[in-house]
């Protein structure tokens, strides 16, 4: 698949920037109650522009959808974006986690930037991007790390990638019903269970040839997704937003790759807990 994708890893926050290739098609939807977003309207299968240049996935909250600005700022200034009469404009979805930089230094445009330079075909999971400051189980009032995971499934000759960044209230849990993420040390004090510092952000990318309301159906399965791999998911607390990308010209039968997608989602978010 011909995704780009770059990372910039600050001091317990980061970036990730996602570029497609020109065309790509995009929709996306949002279920969590607490969302930070940047141009996520522009999905929505009614509006006009049916193409994304990019998706910037960022810490920082509110405050670390500045890097956005930078990517889209960088694009313009090569010319890449929505033609109009006056110069293309960059369509730049962003998507923020919550992650303690809030009370520091989030993310800032020329972070984006730098992001956005250093996106390769190259794929790395882990502590790093967006995923740097990522926690997640802090409805049991502890917390453990996070991260950034991928994942990748086939539906006949379409393939399927998703890039999650997970930072949830919840737990993240097996297919079995276990929970993966390590429990609170019990010696430790208790942590007061913490609201509006979470978010699980994806982007689930498929070579498969799509329509903008095909993508809309797709995000929806990511989120299904989501409801497989953490517990509770879509809270109040969580902004869980997805954004779904058709990069190709591959047929296939939509609710086989939805299906798909679901799983790989699940998998995705799995994989983004560290591993020692």
């Amino acid at each position: 698949m011909q995704l780009k994708i770059g990372h910039w890893t600050g001091d317990g926050t980061g970036v990730t920037v996602i570029v497609p290739p020109p065309g790509t098609i995009a929709s996306g939807e949002v279920r969590g109650g607490a969302p930070a977003t940047r141009e996520f309207a522009l999905l929505d299968p009614a509006r006009l522009v049916d193409r994304v240049d990019a998706v910037v996935l960022s810490g920082g909250s509110a405050l670390g959808l500045a890097a956005g600005d930078g990517v889209a700022r960088a694009l313009w200034e090569e010319g890449v974006g929505f033609p109009t009469p006056f110069g293309a404009v960059p369509i730049v979805v962003g998507m923020s986690i919550f992650d303690a930089s809030v009370s520091g230094t989030p993310p800032t445009a020329a972070d984006g930037r730098a992001a956005l330079k250093a996106a390769t075909s190259d794929l790395v999971e882990g502590r790093i991007g967006a995923g740097t400051g990522a926690t997640v189980g802090k409805w049991r009032g502890g917390f453990s790390p996070g991260g950034l995971g991928m994942a990748h499934g086939t539906t006949g000759e379409a393939s399927v990638l998703v890039i999650a960044v997970v930072n949830a209230w919840g737990d993240v849990i097996a297919p079995n019903g276990d929970v993966l993420n390590p429990a609170p040390d019990p010696s430790s004090p208790p942590v007061p269970r913490l609201g509006m510092t979470n978010t699980t952000l994806a982007v689930v990318a498929t070579d498969a040839r799509l329509t903008k309301t095909d993508c809309f159906l797709l995000a929806q399965s990511g989120h299904t997704g989501y409801a497989r791999a953490l517990h509770p998911a879509h809270s109040r607390y969580d902004g869980d937003a997805v954004v779904a990308l058709s990069t190709g010209k591959k047929d296939t039968d939509l609710d086989l790759l939805r299906a798909t997608a679901t799983e790989v989602t699940a998998e995705a978010i799995r994989r983004a807990l560290p591993t020692t």
